[in-house]
Formats: C-alpha cells, structure tokens, sequence
C-alpha cells in the first residue's frame, strides 16, 4: 500500500454539514485509529492544518479508485444519425398538429404541438389559451392550424 497516495474522504458533522479533505493513506490510517479511539485529530494537508473531532462527526468515506465518486473526464464520441433514429423522428414529425394562439396581451402565432390539446400557454405572456372548437381549424401561412385563444370566452 503506497503511503503517499492520496485519496478523497468526505465526512458528515452531526449538524449535517458535509466537508471533503484529501489525505495520503498514512493520514487516513491515523484519522481511523482516532475516530475509532475518539481523540481528536490534528494534521497537515500542504501548507494548512487541520483538525477535526470525532465526536462531532456523523460519518466518514474514503474514496479510492473503486469508489462510485471517483472523477473520470471521458471524451463523449460524437454518433452519426442512424436509420432508425431518421425514421423515428420522421414518424413523429408526422403527427405534429398546428396550432394558431391568439392572446389577449397581443400575441398572434402559429406553434406546434405533438398532439391537439384543450388548453396552451401563450409564450409571450404565459396566460392560458383555450381550444376553440366551434371555430375549429383554420387557414395558416403553414397550412392548417386549431385555433386557440382567450380574447374572448370559449366553450369547454
């Protein structure tokens, strides 16, 4: 067992605050032998020192190389578009529904949506519009669209 690796510990106070430390594996033999015996424990990580009392901490864990917490920069592989994943997004893109909103603060827009629904939020102001049915669907600069609205009152 190499002595001056150094690992992470992270330990819990009774109050719940949670501190992290690095020490060598020299550092956590002693910091275990005196959270077991309960003596306080003093020591120094590069020019600071440190010192915690057993009796105030909660809990302690020592990360090695094995741990869950261990830190891993991976470079992420960019992935060409499959078939399936250009099919799948074709078929969805298939069932979009248009929907034209006009709000009571001023807003007029075309939006989409994966399926018709009863109710949107105007994303100018976020107030509710509602599914006006009676009016049903209606001619848009991107072709047919539910219309939407809360300038004035709609059938539920």
């Amino acid at each position: 067992m190499d002595q001056n690796q150094h690992h992470t510990m992270t330990y819990t106070l009774n109050s719940g605050i949670k501190g992290t430390i690095s020490l060598s594996t020299k550092q956590i033999q002693d910091w275990i032998e005196s959270y077991r015996v309960g003596s306080k424990y003093v020591t120094t990580v590069g020019k600071e020192h440190f010192g915690l009392n057993p009796e105030l901490v909660a809990d302690f864990k020592v990360h090695n190389e094995f741990s869950e917490q261990r830190e891993h920069v991976a470079a992420i592989q960019p992935t060409a578009p499959s078939k399936d994943n250009e099919q799948l997004a074709e078929a969805y893109s298939q069932h979009r529904v248009l929907i034209q909103v006009e709000c009571k603060c001023g807003a007029s827009y075309i939006d989409e949506s994966a399926y018709k629904r009863n109710k949107w939020g105007c994303k100018e102001c976020g107030d509710i519009v509602f599914l006006d049915s009676k009016k049903g669907m209606v001619d848009t600069t991107k072709g047919k669209a539910w219309y939407m609205t809360n300038r004035y009152f709609v059938e539920r």
